[in-house]
C-alpha cells in the first residue's frame, strides 16, 4: 500500500513538471531593449596631399575606418594655416565639430606644404605666423568641445645623389614643438612617411605618383637624383656652352606644381595616386592607434 503511494506521488510530480516549467518559462516574444549606438568622427583639415584625388585622406577613410568612426575629408588643394581659414573652410570644419548624437569628434590637422615661401596669398612666416596659426586651430576645436590631432606633412619625394631632400623638415618641427607645447596628440607623418621614402628609393617611391613619369624623368630617378617634372611635360634641357663646367641639378619648383585648388593629374614628387594613398594612409592608421589609443577599436589597421 506505500509502495502504490510512492509511486502514485511520483507520476502526479512528473505530469505537474511540464505544466510547471511551461508557465515559469520566460516568454520567448519579449523584444530585448535597444542599445544606443557609439558613434564617433573624424574630420581631414589640410592641403591636397590629405585631399581627395592626391592625397592620402580617400584611402584613409575608405579603408581604415570602421561604421562606427564618420569620416569627413575637408581638406582643400593649396592650403595653407592662413588661407584655409580666411577663406572660410575652417568655419565649415567648426560646423562639422558641432553635428550632434556623437561620443566624440576628432579632427586631424595636416599643412606645411603652401605655408613654404614662394606662394602668394598662401605662405606664412614659419617662425611665428605658422606656429601660432596651428595654436588657435588646436584652442578652437577644444572649444568646440572636439579633440585635435596634428599632423606633420607629408614628405615630398625628391632625391640628391640617392638622399631625399626632406625640405618640409623644419615645418615639422614648428608642429612638434605645438603639439608638445599643447599637449595635443602628434601623427608625425614627415618622419614616418620620409623613412619609408627613403628607404624605398627615387625609382620605388615613384610608384606613388599619379602618374607615370616621362622617359627622361625616369631616368633620372635611376641615377639617385630626381629632376623638374612639372605638369609632366617634357624638361627642355638648357644650352650648355662647350666646355662650360658642371651645372648642379636644378631644384623642381614646388610652388609651379602644387597650385591652389584640384592636383593635376601628372606625375609629380608631391601627390598621390592610388598606390601612394593606400601606403600612406596605412601611415597615419598606425601612427593614429598609437597617438590616440581611444581611437583603437574604431580603426582598421
Amino acid at each position: 500500500m506505500r509502495l502504490s503511494l510512492t509511486i502514485a506521488v511520483m507520476v502526479a510530480a512528473l505530469m505537474a513538471a511540464p505544466a510547471l516549467a511551461q508557465t515559469s518559462a520566460a516568454p520567448t516574444d519579449v523584444v530585448p531593449p535597444v542599445q544606443p549606438i557609439r558613434a564617433s568622427k573624424i574630420i581631414l583639415v589640410g592641403d591636397s596631399t590629405t585631399a581627395v584625388a592626391g592625397g592620402w585622406g580617400p584611402s584613409f577613410c575608405a579603408q581604415h575606418v570602421t561604421s562606427f568612426l564618420t569620416c569627413t575629408n575637408l581638406a582643400r588643394g593649396g592650403r595653407s594655416s592662413g588661407n584655409y581659414r580666411t577663406e572660410g573652410s575652417w568655419d565649415i570644419a567648426l560646423g562639422e565639430m558641432s553635428t550632434p548624437n556623437y561620443v566624440a569628434t576628432y579632427v586631424l590637422i595636416q599643412f606645411g606644404h603652401n605655408d613654404q615661401p614662394g606662394k602668394p596669398g598662401r605662405s606664412t612666416d614659419l617662425a611665428t605666423e605658422f606656429p601660432a596659426n596651428l595654436k588657435r586651430y588646436v584652442e578652437e576645436t577644444r572649444a568646440r568641445g572636439a579633440i585635435p590631432v596634428l599632423v606633420t606633412p607629408l614628405t615630398r619625394r625628391q632625391f640628391v645623389d640617392g638622399q631625399l631632400q626632406n625640405d618640409l623638415d623644419p615645418w615639422a618641427d614648428a608642429i612638434r614643438r605645438v603639439a608638445a607645447e599643447t599637449n595635443t596628440p602628434l601623427v608625425d607623418l614627415n618622419a614616418s612617411s620620409s623613412a619609408a621614402v627613403q628607404a624605398l628609393g627615387p625609382a620605388m617611391s615613384a610608384r606613388f605618383a599619379q602618374a607615370a613619369p616621362l622617359p627622361e624623368v625616369g631616368a633620372a630617378l635611376l641615377t639617385g637624383t630626381t629632376i623638374p617634372a612639372a605638369g609632366n611635360a617634357p624638361v627642355a634641357p638648357a644650352p650648355v656652352a662647350p666646355n662650360a663646367p658642371a651645372v648642379a641639378p636644378t631644384a623642381q619648383n614646388n610652388a609651379a606644381v602644387e597650385p591652389m585648388g584640384q592636383a593635376r593629374l601628372a606625375f609629380d614628387y608631391t601627390h598621390l595616386g592610388t598606390v601612394g594613398a593606400d601606403f600612406f594612409a596605412a601611415l597615419v592608421t598606425r601612427d593614429l592607434v598609437l597617438a590616440v589609443p581611444a581611437l583603437r577599436r574604431a580603426l582598421i589597421l
